[in-house]
């Protein structure tokens, strides 16, 4: 019997030597070897949402929906439970519906795919837009930017070009020179993705502004944007802003959503609004039919056990997301302000030099300047000696600007654990975040 032989990485595709690849599998192996250390760095759901969620309940609750609202049998209901299902999804209504009543999204049910995940969504999208390699199209990406869309593109072989982000969120002038830039070396931006409202992890929000110029300029320079809108729901009732879908008339935007935080992480749905029009020979589809072809061939369908579940809660909440988020949307704004609270206190003295923070109006993170790296070599001396774990920004930039800051989420944790943590966190920064 011949052995079977060795592989190596040289032989295998690119991406699997990125360290972007392997960045979130590396803190949790950190978090596992390190269990009674505070850990500001996932930045996942609260576990109180979960402790009462009766999925069996919720199931049901869409099963009668499909049996009074769509005419189905109830055998039949039942049935469409535990069969594949349609790969452009089962819930499509009812995210249209809360779409429309809450955010100003007006989409039709077949201008939505329903997705395992905002990830697949963002894959999916990357994978219709850019034709092949080496046809001159590059992504933009702000920066520094969400792990996910940098890791899809390079899965990808898609080419990314990073933007500046500033406080009031993607500097809308870079995207331009960005865009200039490449068509002079014969290329083209050919679409742009940006999280305006409490972007991961740089924490931003665009103003109202800022959004139409955008808009503005993604119509000139004829490039598609991908809005995610993971955390908008964090704003303040009385502070909210149209997104960029909400403002886009001349469908520019193809909107990303999930339900991983306003309902729960382990359903696995998003969702994406792609209303463009795709011509053919014989005639036009939409952007969402041409994502479900790809879906069939990549999950086959989001499984209708988990639609069904996301499906129950929108119906219990009035079919409503602002309803739905709204008990988490008040935990995230408590947390946030715990934990900038605890640092004006622990550091009341005084900062040490080159030690600040970013303040954030919503969302779950928050970014601290050192004067020193916050590579992984201070992230073990921190978890080890101090007791308290975060997030190296260097791992969400293209550029290295991100070399001195870490980020912290607040979302996971209790305001006693954050007060803690934040002590520990004090103590670390004063001893070993030195210049």
């Amino acid at each position: 019997m011949t052995a079977a032989p060795d592989l190596h990485a040289r032989d295998l595709h690119g991406s699997l030597q990125d360290p972007v690849l392997g960045s979130i599998g590396f803190l949790n192996e950190v978090m596992g070897r390190y269990p009674d250390a505070i850990s500001f760095a996932p930045g996942a759901p609260h576990p109180e949402f979960t402790r009462d969620l009766d999925t069996r309940a919720l199931a049901d609750r869409f099963v009668a929906h499909l049996v009074a609202d769509r005419g189905l049998d109830p055998a039949r209901a039942e049935r469409v439970l535990y069969e594949y299902g349609p790969a452009q999804g089962l819930i499509n209504g009812l995210v249209a519906e809360a779409l429309s009543g809450d955010q100003g999204i007006h989409a039709a049910p077949r201008e939505i795919i329903i997705t395992v995940g905002a990830q697949e969504a963002l894959l999916l999208t990357l994978r219709a837009l850019f034709r092949h390699p080496g046809d001159g199209d590059v992504l933009a990406v702000v920066d520094p930017c969400y792990v996910g869309i940098i890791g899809a593109a390079r899965l990808l072989d898609i080419p990314v070009v990073p933007v500046r982000e500033g406080a009031a969120g993607l500097d809308i002038d870079d995207l331009a020179a960005r865009c200039g830039e490449a068509r002079r070396e014969g290329r083209r931006v050919r679409s742009c993705y940006v999280a305006p409202d409490f972007s991961n992890p740089g924490g931003a929000r665009m103003p109202l502004g800022a959004r139409h110029r955008l808009l503005d300029l993604a119509a000139r320079e004829d490039l598609l944007l991908i809005e995610d809108n993971a955390y908008g729901f964090t704003a303040p009732e009385d502070d909210t802003l149209p997104g960029l879908k909400a403002l886009d008339t001349r469908r520019r935007v193809i909107h990303v959503g999930t339900f991983a935080k306003v309902g729960f992480p382990g359903a696995r749905v998003g969702y994406a609004v792609a209303d463009q029009r795709v011509r053919h020979a014989d005639g036009e589809r939409l952007l969402a039919e041409e994502l479900a072809d790809l879906k069939t061939m990549v999950t086959v369908n989001t499984p209708p056990l988990a639609q069904a579940v996301v499906g129950g809660l929108l119906l219990d909440h009035g079919r409503s997301l602002t309803a739905l988020a709204r008990r988490k949307a008040e935990r995230y704004r408590r947390n946030l302000g715990c934990l900038l609270d605890a640092l004006d206190r622990h550091f009341a003295d005084g900062l040490p030099p080159g030690i600040a923070w970013h303040r954030p109006a919503g969302g779950f993170f928050v970014r601290v300047d050192l004067p020193v790296p916050a590579d992984i070599s201070l992230l073990e001396v921190s978890a080890a000696e101090y007791g308290v774990l975060w997030t190296p920004m260097s791992q969400f930039s293209l550029t290295g600007r991100g070399e001195r800051q870490l980020r912290l989420s607040c979302s996971y944790l209790d305001p006693g654990r954050i007060e803690t943590g934040v002590g520990r966190l004090a103590t670390f920064l004063r001893k070993e975040a030195v210049a």
